[in-house]
Formats: C-alpha cells, sequence, structure tokens
C-alpha cells in the first residue's frame, strides 16, 4: 500500500494515479495528523510526502516520520511536479525499497547461518573434548556420540543451503 500525504486538490486524482500505475493500493492523507493515524493502524510500503507540509509544519511532520516504520518516504514538490515524474520517483522508490530489503534479508540470513556455524563448531568440539574424558560411562558415551552425529549432520544442512 502506498499512502499519498499532501493538501493538494488533486490529491485524489494523484492518488488513482499511483494506484493505477503501481498496482498499489493507496490511500490519500490531507494532512499530518491523518497521515500519522492511517500509518498508526497500517503498514505502508511509501509513504509519499509533500514537501509544502515539511516546511510548514516542521513538528506535525517530525511526528508523522516517527510513525513511518517500513514506508520507504518519498518527497515530492507538489506544486512544480507533474504526474507523470511522481510516478516515476514513487515505482523507484519502491524498487529501492525492494533492492534493501532483499539486501537486509541475505545480510541477516548470513549472519543466522554464521552463528549457526559456530554454535556446531562449539558442540563438535565440546562432544570431543567429552569423549576424551577418561572412563565415560557408557550411556553417557553414547548420547554424547548421538549429539555429535545430530550436529554434524546440521553442519551439511548448513553447508548445503
Amino acid at each position: 500500500m502506498i499512502l499519498l500525504i499532501t493538501p493538494s486538490a488533486r490529491g485524489q486524482q494523484c492518488a488513482d494515479s499511483l494506484q493505477a500505475a503501481t498496482s498499489l493500493e493507496t490511500h490519500w492523507a490531507q494532512n499530518l495528523q491523518e497521515a500519522s493515524t492511517r500509518l498508526r493502524q497500517q503498514t505502508y510500503s511509501a509513504a509519499v510526502i509533500d514537501q509544502f507540509l515539511l516546511e510548514t509544519e516542521p513538528e506535525e511532520s517530525d511526528q508523522m516520520v516517527e510513525h513511518l516504520g517500513t514506508a520507504y518516504p518519498v518527497y515530492i514538490n507538489f506544486a512544480v511536479t507533474a504526474m507523470e515524474r511522481l510516478v516515476r520517483e514513487v515505482r523507484s522508490a519502491l524498487h529501492r525499497r525492494k533492492r534493501e530489503e532483499s539486501a537486509a534479508r541475505r545480510a541477516v540470513v548470513e549472519q543466522m547461518h554464521s552463528e549457526m556455524r559456530e554454535t556446531l563448531t562449539a558442540m563438535l568440539l565440546s562432544c570431543e573434548l567429552a569423549m576424551s574424558v577418561p572412563d565415560v560411562p557408557v550411556p553417557a558415551a553414547e548420547k554424547i556420540r548421538a549429539i555429535d552425529n545430530l550436529a554434524r549432520e546440521l553442519r551439511v544442512l548448513l553447508q548445503v543451503n
């Protein structure tokens, strides 16, 4: 979803054009208070913000920006921006957001894999050290071997993925 924030009389027309061009549901907020309310109620992919509002209502704009969440902000001067450029800017912002989300996901997955590999290495080392203790009871040795085998299976799965 896209949130369009402008007091412009052509706000609804802009919202309709954005929805037609992006196939994303687009809501229009005529002021920053309404925008803050909508941002608290729903999650948006992008928030198209009229620069006029930022300049004329700095305190309210700071409050609204706090509620953006994951919405990608797109700042537009509606007084001088044609509809085609508005659509282009929003499409570009949505594309950037998608790229940034993919990069963040890859980073998180890689971090998790790294942490899991470290944990598995520690588990395997601990199993080896436990097995090197003299006179380990047979039932305990069997449990340690089972843990070692499971850790090795997990390591193989992590390397495959």
